[in-house]
């Protein structure tokens, strides 16, 4: 059983302080466990950033986790393997025909003199978990590059939502378009919201009745919703932006954004859609080690499906892919996450789960250790140097704290 000394626990406080005093950031909240329980959870700095009255961050407050949903939607698309609903090899087509037909495009997307040719293989469940079906958020910078595509971003109608997103995401073509044959290697897009639909078409449920009934509630997870109601609002952390000179400033509407009105919401975007706190958050990567370790309490998922989320599932040419858009680390992807292929000195070990949410939210799943981390901020653009500069710091204090 792995402990965390009080030494660590002091040194993640000040770091959390120094950033929230100083304001480089807006609040933090780290959390960290282990396979038993929850080790420790510390928080810095005012919830709303910039409001003199607001009430201190807290483990408890609500973030928009963006991409940390894919995790999710993994989790309910094995669950439903498991009940011989879907099967992972099986064409998409077949619950989505949306996705039927695809065209691979020879060129720059959405330019009209790029050459274009049908996909030779069909999308399937298991190209869509792990990235490497062809679909792209790719959109040749045409926008800011911190800027959300249309089909996340658009208002969705009410009669027909999810053929509307994909419109959005076909836009020229009459197929959906493709970076490459599916199959063949990765690119991050929207197999995940893909996903969502088809567990929705499936099971005849909304993903959040879905997600409520065979995850959240089983977990205890009370605080995850797609829904931003004004009860959640009250203890949601509210975005900040940096500005092109590094001020960080309240949000004020900088970048267009999913629809967070729930009267509005059309459809449940697996891609990027929940909202959470971190503390639920962590409960579910503890029940991830629990159901590996096999001392989980009412597992929601077979061992032998937790542990294909730590197993690569790439091609060569995938690898290089993912590495390519990771700032040329060696990175694998599972049915679920991104993986370590090797030891981080002093971090992280090989084998581990990670990966990270659109507006400033960050996890890992360590395995071989038996332990989690959580940590987050609520800030735009994405990917905020001094939020993961702060991540990698607390990571490496974090092991360095830990004794058996």
């Amino acid at each position: 059983m792995v402990s965390l000394t009080s030494q660590a626990k002091q040194k993640i406080r000040e770091i959390l302080s120094k950033a929230a005093e100083s304001k480089a950031t807006p609040g933090l909240v780290f959390g960290a466990t282990s396979v038993e329980k929850e080790l420790y959870f510390a928080n810095a700095g005012p919830r709303v950033f910039g409001e003199p009255s607001s009430d201190p961050i807290t483990e408890d407050n609500i973030f928009w986790i963006c991409s940390q949903t894919k995790l999710i939607v993994s989790i309910a698309v094995l669950q439903l393997v498991e009940r011989g609903k879907l099967q992972l090899d099986e064409p998409v087509s077949r619950i989505l025909p949306e996705l039927a037909n695809p065209i691979i495009v020879e060129g720059r997307f959405y330019d009209k003199d790029s050459p274009t040719k049908p996909a030779h293989g069909e999308i399937t469940i298991r190209q869509l978990l792990n990235h490497s079906s062809g679909l792209t958020y790719l959109r040749e910078q045409r926008d800011p590059p911190h800027h959300m595509s249309l089909a996340y971003s658009s208002k969705h109608n009410k009669d027909n939502p999810i053929g509307y997103f994909y419109s959005l995401v076909r836009e020229i073509y009459d197929s959906i378009p493709l970076k490459f044959e599916p199959g063949t290697s990765f690119d991050y897009g929207w197999g995940s919201d893909s996903l969502g639909f088809i567990i929705e078409r499936v099971t005849g449920q909304t993903l959040e009745e879905y997600f409520k009934e065979h995850i959240f509630l089983p977990l205890g997870m009370t605080s995850a919703t797609f829904y931003l109601t004004d009860e959640v609002q009250k203890t949601a952390v509210p975005l900040s932006f940096r500005d092109k000179d590094g001020k960080l400033q309240p949000w004020a509407d900088q970048i267009p954004l999913i629809e967070q009105d729930p009267e509005k919401v059309r459809l449940h975007l697996a891609g990027i859609g929940l909202y959470s706190s971190l503390k639920d958050y962590l409960t579910l990567l503890r029940h991830l080690l629990q159901v590996q370790a096999n001392t989980a309490d009412h597992p929601i998922l077979q061992r032998s499906s937790v542990n294909s989320f730590f197993l690569p599932t790439l091609s060569k040419d995938g690898e290089k892919a993912l590495g390519a858009m990771v700032r040329g680390q060696d990175l694998q992807w599972s049915t679920a996450l991104c993986l370590n292929t090797y030891d981080w000195p002093g971090r992280r070990r090989k084998g581990s789960g990670c990966w990270y949410g659109w507006a400033g939210t960050y996890y890992l799943v360590d395995p071989d250790t038996g332990v989690a981390l959580v940590f987050g901020s609520q800030v735009l653009p994405s990917q905020d140097p001094e939020v993961v500069r702060l991540w990698s710091e607390l990571e490496e204090v974090f092991y360095a704290g830990l004794t058996k």
